[in-house]
């Protein structure tokens, strides 16, 4: 298997190419080595490794940043997904999209399916939503993976930031009003190797750990972990706050729940909860 992977020094770029099987051969791509914004270097560099799949793990991921940077996210985040998809055609390779919750509203009440209404209420969002549009253009056999709320024990996340603050701050105040599926990187690499080791049919997949939390669930589970494992020293008050008392430049969906019931029906992938997840991260951290 020939797989071309872009933004390869992301979170779920390393952690895709920390699980390569035995057999695999991955070219991975940096933004340093391939501009994907760039339709010549696009087509230069898929002529060059002639990959079976195109995993593409590049993307603007500033969500407040994009509020007023909306030409660059969506240069990143659709114009170039379109160059990929074009070449993938051209070379008959498939192109692996990974998408966002934030292609929705956050209005519902229960899992937002892979066919359900995206209204998304953000420049990020919007992009995402655009590039996922580019990918399955016609004549393209493209899969898109949704996702939500990704970490790793490397990068910019949730978790790592919660983990400075608490060893610097007396205390701590999160939004409890978000509601969504924390996921970590290594997770969504393992699916996405399933996905490409059943050549699944192309379309649109949602995948997140199971279970869900708000973000201040999420800062009290990663502090109780973290001092388990010695991590952090001690505790500190983690307190819930709305998310009106911390406004920020982009409106986040207050639900963003994914159902990944299909993707777990069609790779036979177990649904393993988001705090087992977190736990399995902070071992990882705690050796690194």
């Amino acid at each position: 298997m020939r797989v071309l992977l872009t933004g390869a020094g992301g979170q779920v770029g390393r952690a895709f190419r920390a699980l390569a099987p035995s057999g695999a051969a991955v070219a991975a791509l940096t933004h340093a080595d391939l501009d994907i914004t760039d339709a010549e270097q696009v087509r230069r560099a898929v002529a060059a490794h002639t990959p079976q799949w195109i995993v593409n793990a590049a993307a603007y991921t500033a969500v407040d940043a994009a509020e007023n940077a909306r030409e660059a996210a969506h240069a990143l985040n659709a114009t170039a997904v379109g160059y990929l998809a074009h070449a993938a055609r051209s070379t008959r390779a498939r192109l692996v999209q990974l998408s966002t919750d934030f292609v929705f509203d956050g209005r519902a009440s229960n899992p937002y399916e892979p066919d359900a209404l995206t209204v998304p209420i953000g420049a990020y969002g919007a992009t995402k939503l655009a590039g996922e549009h580019q990918a399955l253009v016609d004549g393209a056999a493209s899969i898109v993976v949704r996702t939500s709320w990704i970490y790793a024990a490397y990068g910019q996340n949730f978790v790592r930031t919660m983990l400075r603050l608490m060893a610097a701050k007396p205390e701590v105040r999160v939004v409890c009003d978000q509601i969504g599926s924390p996921t970590w990187a290594t997770s969504l690499a393992q699916i996405l190797w399933q996905m490409l080791a059943i050549d699944a049919p192309a379309g649109i997949y949602h995948w997140c750990d199971a279970g869900v939390a708000s973000w201040y669930d999420f800062a009290v589970a990663i502090q109780e972990e973290a001092l388990q494992r010695g991590i952090l020293a001690h505790a500190i008050p983690v307190l819930p706050i709305r998310s009106a008392q911390y406004p920020t430049a982009a409106q986040r969906p207050a639900y963003s729940v994914l159902d990944a019931a299909r993707t777990r029906a069609l790779t036979g992938a177990p649904a393993v909860h988001w705090r087992t997840q977190l736990r399995n991260m902070l071992d990882e951290l705690a050796v690194a």
